[in-house]
């Protein structure tokens, strides 16, 4: 090695238990080197104990290692010493006004790599050393530097903080506690941490539950994205197909058909993205709040960790469903199966002004029964007054509440229940009632549950739409506005969804069906199908279709 190329520091020679220049270099098991006398004085001290460790990195030897002096290591600090030591750029090593500064250092000060908790003090490596292999240190808590130590001393008493008041949820000294504190519910800071812990854990687990539901959400819609796609572009071509059959007497028509479902497909496309866009945000969102908490979850001084707990945003609900149900797709399926019909009915075909007939409401019961759905109610969401029964198709409301567990979920104000299941596409389903009656809605899964405000009841908000069904006469409600309806009273009444096409229908349902009342609207989000009672001994029954 020739003098000019040599560029390390003196520091890199030098022993960690003297801070000088390696004499008689040792290098033990762990890899550390020292001056052989000075780690012979170390592990005399400790051959009381029986142990013997490195007082780097505190790894232990079961028996005393043999120590041989490292030649080469011993030839390298020689001829340092007579080529000299070129001193390395040392300025990143000082404190800027952004680090912690060592507590030890005069002049200049150094950047402090540990705090001690028992101390008060931060230290650079060179003043750290004595917590290293001195047994006066040896139960000293050591985290990483930190600028507010002084926080951790009682500005009354000048002692040490390492109590937690439940009583006033504050960190105290053990003097408060039997003065302004005497009496209160107190705890040592440590076992507040380990409880505070134990609830940031469980904020996170949720956390992280939700995001693998979002996750997995986002992925069901990426599906109806490529199965809308897919089913947009099987209809184009069976569209074309058919109307190349008639080229003389449809062509602009089939030039309409094809560009409407394109617009449709776009729509599609475009809600699903939507929702989509607003999952991801919400992933984002949720790992943020995360990282925070898997960041203060690592904070080693109790009371910074303790201190900065309760300035933590709550976790927000989520606005959108926690599981997507896709249903089977038949976005335009039934667009091929019309034009294929309106072939061989060649007048009626020329009548049609607009492709929206195509995807126009069923006319007859066996039509809307090829879109039937089965329907459960959610145990989650029922209010305490309402009891589920026939495998929670069926609901009553009862004079007493009922044994339910607490459920963010659950309506706590009005006699509501809703679905299970998510319902997209199209759907039909139908309700019984005994008793007086009360509403059949559908809902947006976020809407409101605790408290009876119009935030919560089903027709009253904008997430919400509900037929009143009241003895003898209907109303339609939404957001909170009462449209009055009429049509034959009947104890069963049928919804039909058309979720893309933004259709919701009441039917009243006896020998026959006859409409009640039908909205155009555009839906945002999948919808849930619920039931509000508001007579003691109602039921509602969600029928079971064939």
């Amino acid at each position: 090695m020739e003098p000019q190329a040599v560029q390390l520091d003196r520091e890199s020679f030098s022993c960690p238990i003297c801070l000088d220049l390696l004499k008689d270099p040792a290098t033990i098991p762990c890899g550390h080197s020292y001056c052989m006398n000075c780690i012979n004085t170390h592990w005399d001290e400790q051959h009381k104990k029986g142990i013997y460790s490195c007082p780097q990195c505190r790894k232990t030897f079961i028996s005393r290692p043999v120590l041989e002096k490292n030649t080469m290591l011993a030839t390298l600090v020689e001829q340092l010493k007579k080529t000299g030591l070129q001193a390395a750029p040392t300025d990143h090593r000082y404190a800027g006004p952004e680090d912690v500064a060592c507590d030890s250092c005069t002049g200049r000060k150094l950047k402090a790599i540990k705090s001690c908790l028992v101390c008060l003090a931060s230290y650079c490596e060179k003043h750290l050393q004595p917590h290293h292999y001195s047994s006066t240190f040896r139960y000293h808590k050591l985290v990483e530097p930190t600028k507010n130590l002084q926080e951790n001393i009682c500005s009354k008493h000048d002692e040490v903080i390492n109590m937690f008041c439940r009583t006033d949820k504050k960190c105290i000294c053990y003097l408060c506690s039997v003065d302004e504190h005497k009496g209160h519910d107190t705890v040592s800071a440590a076992a507040e941490r380990t409880e505070r812990q134990r609830e940031l854990e469980e904020r996170r687990g949720n956390i992280q539950q939700r995001i693998q539901d979002r996750e997995k959400d986002v992925k069901l819609l990426q599906q109806e994205v490529e199965a809308i796609n897919h089913s947009a572009d099987k209809t184009v071509e069976d569209s074309e197909e058919i109307f190349t059959q008639l080229i003389r007497l449809l062509q602009k028509r089939s030039s309409d058909v094809k560009q409407q479902i394109r617009s449709q497909q776009e729509t599609e496309v475009s809600r699903v993205k939507d929702v989509e866009e607003k999952l991801q945000q919400e992933i984002t969102e949720l790992k943020r709040k995360d990282a925070e908490l898997e960041q203060l979850s690592h904070t080693e001084d109790h009371n910074q960790f303790l201190l900065n707990y309760p300035s933590l945003p709550a976790l927000s609900e989520s606005t959108h469903s926690s599981s997507i149900n896709i249903r089977p797709l038949r976005h335009f399926e039934d667009v091929a199966a019309a034009v294929s019909e309106l072939r061989d009915k060649l007048q009626d075909v020329l009548k049609i002004r607009k492709v929206d007939v195509l995807l126009s409401e069923p006319m007859n019961k066996s039509d809307f029964l090829r879109y039937a759905c089965k329907i459960t109610l959610d145990p989650n969401s029922a209010h305490t007054h309402l009891v589920l029964s026939e495998e929670n198709r069926k609901v009553t409301l009862m004079n007493q509440p009922q044994s339910y567990p607490s459920h963010p979920d659950r309506f706590t104000g009005c006699c509501q229940v809703l679905s299970k299941e998510s319902l997209t596409g199209r759907c039909y389903w139908e309700v019984e009632w005994r008793g007086r009656g009360g509403f059949v809605a559908v809902s947006y899964n976020n809407i409101s549950r605790a408290g009876g405000g119009n935030e919560c009841g089903f027709g009253r908000n904008h997430k919400s739409w509900a037929l009143d069904c009241y003895q003898k006469k209907y109303a339609f409600f939404h957001k909170n506005i009462k449209t009055p309806v009429s049509g034959p009273v009947s104890s069963r009444v049928g919804v039909y969804l058309d979720h893309t096409a933004g259709i919701l229908s009441f039917y009243s349902v006896s020998g026959s069906m006859t409409l009640i009342h039908r909205v155009q609207t555009r839906f945002t989000e999948p919808l849930h199908a619920g039931v509000w009672i508001y007579y003691s001994k109602d039921a509602v029954e969600f029928c079971k279709l064939r």
